[in-house]
Order: structure tokens, then C-alpha cells, then sequence
């Protein structure tokens, strides 16, 4: 039993799966908080582009 424990322990292979996935919870974190920081200025920008191409 205790070798069991002590080889659970010692064993590495699911560290990087753990890492990969937190490095992705950083990066949509991230994408979420300059979407909500740039979205007025592209929706404004997109707005006013769509307002010249069509003579609005």
C-alpha cells in the first residue's frame, strides 16, 4: 500500500496535462478581459465603417 502512495506521489506524467490546462484557463481569461476592454471600440469602429460603405 504504501509503495502505491509513495509511486502516486513520485509520479510526474499528469503535471504538464495540469499545466497545459492552467496555462489555457490564463490565456481565455486574458482574451475575455481585452474583448470586454476593446469590444466598444471595435463595435464603434465597425459601426462606423458599415455607416460609410453603405452612404448612412
Amino acid at each position: 500500500m504504501m509503495e502505491t502512495i509513495r509511486a502516486l506521489w513520485s509520479d510526474e506524467d499528469g503535471v504538464t496535462t495540469v499545466e497545459y490546462a492552467l496555462l489555457l484557463a490564463i490565456l481565455v481569461v486574458g482574451a475575455a478581459a481585452v474583448w470586454a476592454t476593446l469590444r466598444s471600440a471595435i463595435t464603434s469602429g465597425v459601426n462606423t465603417a458599415t455607416d460609410e460603405l453603405t452612404g448612412s
